[in-house]
């Protein structure tokens, strides 16, 4: 028999339960939330232009502190300020997540080529760097990566003071493969695709230089990654769909 002079512990009822729950539910989403404004974002890829380095798609985070927070780059324009707050400066070959200067509500993933103060050009399909021309060294063959066409070549492009990486070309004589020489303006960098001959990048009116304001992060690793012909969503193709040895692999 229970001692009378002791308070009896009261039932919670539905609508704590309900409170509770709805408080569980906000805090997940405010720590969502200020994960993927300040920590990491998720992306996936939609296009070939980064072929054969990144895959239509793959889906990878993207580090939202690398190079610091910008007004467009992190708040959508939402909260204005002049340059960035925090980081490191980006560096030449980094795969990097930025607004699309003429539509800040697009995204693009491209790889970092010019900094500020150097000047790019592509002659007969090489690219120069600040005039003089990047190595790059070809591929027995294709790798089987997106669909290669026939003409495809593969390579591995070394940049000056940047890592080793590989490109795509389907030959030397296309419409970017000559181009006039572009100097990198103060404040803005230079993004060139790794499938050279199958990208909307720095060297077209549509992207042009890309200000420091508008760059939303480094491309760090895949967590996912699945073929073209599947949707996310559909579980019970993953055995055969998902590209397992792509998951967590390193962008770069």
């Amino acid at each position: 028999m229970p001692d009378p002079s002791l308070p009896l512990a009261e039932e919670p009822t539905p609508v704590d339960n309900g409170k509770e729950m709805l408080r569980t539910i906000v805090s997940a989403l405010l720590i969502a939330l200020l994960v993927r404004t300040f920590l990491y974002e998720p992306f996936n890829i939609p296009s070939g232009s980064m072929v054969p380095s990144l895959l239509v798609g793959d889906y990878l985070f993207v580090s939202k502190f690398s190079y610091g927070y910008a007004d467009k780059g992190t708040f959508a324009g939402l909260v204005s300020f002049p340059g960035r707050l925090g980081g490191h400066a980006p560096q030449r070959g980094d795969v990097v997540v930025f607004k699309l200067p003429r539509d800040p509500s697009i995204d693009y993933i491209k790889r970092l080529i010019g900094l500020p103060g150097d000047t790019i050009q592509m002659r007969q399909g090489i690219l120069y760097v600040n005039g003089a021309s990047v190595d790059r060294d070809r591929l027995a063959e294709p790798l089987p990566l997106g669909h290669p066409s026939s003409r495809a070549i593969d390579y591995t492009e070394h940049l000056p003071q940047g890592p080793a990486h590989l490109i795509r070309k389907l030959g030397d004589e296309n419409p970017l493969d000559d181009t006039d020489v572009f100097t990198v303006p103060p404040h803005r960098y230079f993004f060139m695709g790794d499938n050279r001959d199958n990208s909307l990048d720095s060297r077209t009116v549509n992207v042009g230089f890309v200000p420091e304001e508008n760059l939303v992060g480094k491309a760090e690793f895949l967590f996912f990654s699945i073929d073209e012909s599947a949707h996310f969503w559909e579980i019970w193709t993953w055995p055969w769909t998902v590209r397992w040895d792509r998951l967590l692999k390193h962008v770069g």
